[in-house]
């Protein structure tokens, strides 16, 4: 391929993210999934260009910076004690379970573990995507749903920082994972300080300056230089990023700041996707069949049961619970995250499996409120069936 200039080269990728958005949004199919698939059918002509992955880092940064911003230190403890048997739930059955399946096949326990977190989190923007687009969004699971995403999104992070460590080849002993979890300590509790202490007595020079043009130059920059602090400590800048939202939710203007980097996560964010099905090359065919077959089985078996049980323990019904448990199978950003950093077999692997239970998902999504009303009219609640049983008259 000859080389074309950047900004020729810019702009037909751009114009071609944008017939993305809207074939996919005419489809009602996630716009993730076609910018995976559109990197891995052009992954011959894009494979070497290093400014597409740094722009989908970007992208990736201000996601997470976007999550951040959801959560004050307040509404991380109040969500923590409602969701923390359900999220417990989820970390036991869908990384335990994938990376017991991952052992079973032979992967050493380092594989085992990415295999684990790639196939842990429901993909959160397919969620909102397909809530929206359902009319779901004032429906009693939702609640729960929306939940259980937000612990995955604190979990995540933290996740990505594990794998990004061991990958400098460093051995996982005690030492190495304490001062691992020390660095995670440190990071977060200069984001509280700084959060607490600096960003929350910003309220009065906030609410004088926020639409101003500047702006967005500080929040981006806060972003960018959190997740750099994070990389130098050798963890994932997907942490700083996260942690850095948290820091200017405490200014109480979330929405605000979200609504001046959107604009700019939406241009440099589908640069990641593509970048990732870059990095997939099919040529020596699909790695791990059998394990692909057992993980993909357990990808929907596992979400099924922890949604299920864990909306119970939520306080949801038996059907409310049911229209949950087909609702979060699907997997999207946050494995492709992590997919990311694994060898290039195991990406391969990842990016095949993440496609597939993303298209399932989906389906799933879509079959979730027949399904309930199926489970309940095939075992009914008996004991709600005595009790709204007319009395007999004497």
């Amino acid at each position: 391929m000859p080389q074309l200039p950047f900004l020729l080269l810019a702009g037909l990728i751009l114009c071609s993210f944008f017939l993305v958005s809207f074939s996919s949004q005419k489809l009602r199919l996630p716009s993730v999934l076609i910018y995976i698939v559109l990197g891995i059918a052009l992954t011959s002509f894009f494979r070497q260009i290093e400014a597409i992955h740094l722009a989908g880092e970007v992208g990736i940064v201000l996601l997470f910076f976007i999550l951040g911003l959801e959560f004050p230190l307040a509404r991380m403890i109040e969500i923590s004690q409602r969701i923390w048997p359900a999220g417990m739930l989820d970390v036991l059955l869908n990384i335990g379970g994938a990376m017991l399946l991952a052992l079973l096949f032979g992967l050493n326990p380092l594989a085992a573990f990415v295999l684990g977190s790639v196939a842990y989190a429901t993909s959160s923007s397919i969620s909102a995507k397909l809530l929206e687009e359902q009319k779901r969004l004032a429906n009693p699971e939702t609640e729960f749903i929306l939940a259980l995403l937000i612990f995955e999104d604190l979990v995540s992070p933290i996740l990505v920082s594990f794998i990004a460590a061991a990958r400098t080849g460093e051995e996982m002993t005690l030492g190495f994972l304490g001062a691992l979890l020390l660095k995670i300590i440190l990071l977060m509790t200069g984001a509280i300080l700084i959060g607490h202490y600096a960003f929350k007595r910003m309220e009065g020079f906030l609410a004088s300056h926020m639409q101003q043009d500047f702006m967005p130059l500080l929040a981006t920059g806060i972003a960018l230089a959190y997740a750099g602090v994070a990389m130098t400590l050798g963890l994932s800048e997907i942490l700083g990023a996260f942690l850095a939202g948290m820091m200017l939710s405490e200014t109480g203007k979330s929405t605000e700041f979200e609504h001046l980097i959107a604009p700019i996560r939406d241009i440099t964010l589908p640069f990641f996707f593509f970048w990732f099905g870059t990095t997939i090359t099919l040529g020596e065919g699909v790695p791990y069949i059998a394990l692909m077959a057992a993980m993909t089985w357990w990808a929907v078996a596992g979400k099924i049961l922890t949604a299920f049980f864990g909306g119970r323990l939520f306080g949801l019904s038996r059907k409310t619970a049911c229209r949950a448990a087909f609702s979060m199978v699907h997997r999207g950003e946050f494995s492709a995250v992590i997919a990311s950093l694994a060898l290039p077999q195991l990406r391969i692997f990842s990016g095949i499996y993440i496609f597939a239970t993303a298209v399932i998902g989906v389906v799933l999504f879509q079959k979730a409120p027949a399904t309930a009303n199926w489970y309940m009219e095939r075992w009914p609640d008996k004991k709600k069936e005595i009790k709204d049983r007319p009395r007999a008259t004497p």
